[in-house]
């Protein structure tokens, strides 16, 4: 079945949206405007420990995001992946297809685009890339992208620096629960823990205020690392509202996904997050999620239960519960 493009139909030159892009009324961005004024937290790994680890337990605590500067990877490395990304996407549109993926069959490693299960579920405005980067021994380069050529390359290193932030955050999280520094990687699989990237790619939209790019959502994994590109979208909720997220060049944003917010007890929380689409301009966001390998079997961590704070999560395998939020999601 061919599956239809967000990119291609963004090409056409519409006017209006097709009717299985709007959104219900209480769902579009014209009627769910962000309040302003208020700020995702933004912290610099460069402070000393102690006032690193308070602030980033706060805000895992209290925002569930957080954007983090002073991280060390280079400009240079952002910038190359970013382009690589979107010579991705400007290819002729068969040799994208070569790489389509088929999650009705199990495939989800690949190019793709959300696609509906039932005739009343809406569609989202976004075609994407997805495939695993880590540990190499799960990992598939035949799903990669060919062309461009440097894109293994350039994916490869920024793997490295993905792989060396999320441990210096779980890390600091740990200390943030007051456990040892290394409970948290531990108990999501230490060095299987896998990694994978998922470019996103926001066309211009013909009528942005109808539809969305993401619905709302939390993230299945433990950790998201996200950089987007200049144009705005990302918006979280907080205290019964949206909230836009400011772009800063060369920030890294940081998402508590569900996993974290589970083996936390609920202290740390997983954000509730959507993406708004452009009229005049392409969104892209590169996202990294940091994910216990399937069998991984997550719960609340023992030490943190006791007859005041008893467990508010069941334990189950990763598997279990990503099968049970996808289909929940799909229904």
């Amino acid at each position: 079945m061919e599956v239809e493009r967000i990119q291609t139909l963004a090409s056409n030159q519409l006017k209006e949206l097709p009717p299985h892009f709007i959104r219900p009324v209480n769902e579009r961005p014209e009627n769910t405007k962000a309040i302003e004024g208020v700020t995702v937290p933004l912290i610099s790994l460069s402070q000393p420990h102690h006032l690193l680890m308070k602030e980033i337990a706060e805000a895992a605590s209290e925002w569930g995001i957080f954007l983090i500067t002073d991280h060390g990877i280079s400009q240079t490395l952002i910038q190359r992946l970013q382009e690589v990304g979107k010579e991705f996407f400007a290819l002729p549109q068969d040799e994208k297809e070569a790489h389509a993926n088929d999650p009705s069959s199990g495939k989800f490693e690949g190019y793709g685009t959300k696609m509906t299960k039932n005739l009343e579920e809406k569609v989202e405005w976004v075609d994407y890339y997805f495939h695993l980067m880590a540990p190499t021994s799960k990992v598939n380069y035949d799903v990669w992208p060919k062309h461009p050529s440097s894109y293994r390359e350039v994916t490869q290193e920024y793997n490295k620096e993905m792989l060396r932030v999320a441990d210096k955050v779980l890390e600091l999280l740990s200390e943030g629960l007051g456990l040892e520094r290394k409970v948290l990687k531990s108990s999501l699989g230490d060095e299987e823990i896998e990694v994978e990237m998922k470019i996103n790619m926001y066309p211009p939209c013909p009528q942005p205020q109808l539809a969305l790019g993401v619905e709302p959502h939390t993230d299945m994994s433990a950790l998201t690392l996200l950089i987007p590109n200049e144009v705005p979208g990302l918006q979280v909720w907080k205290d019964n509202a949206w909230v836009a997220v400011n772009f800063l060049p060369n920030a890294l944003l940081v998402h508590i996904g569900d996993q974290l917010q589970v083996l936390s007890n609920g202290k740390y929380k997983s954000v509730l997050h959507r993406s708004l689409v452009n009229k005049e301009q392409m969104r892209m966001s590169w996202a990294v999620f940091v994910a216990p390998p399937h069998q991984t079997v997550i719960g609340p961590i023992p030490s943190l239960i006791n007859d005041q704070n008893p467990p508010k999560f069941s334990t189950k395998t990763y598997a279990e519960y990503r099968y049970r939020k996808f289909n929940k999601l799909s229904q």
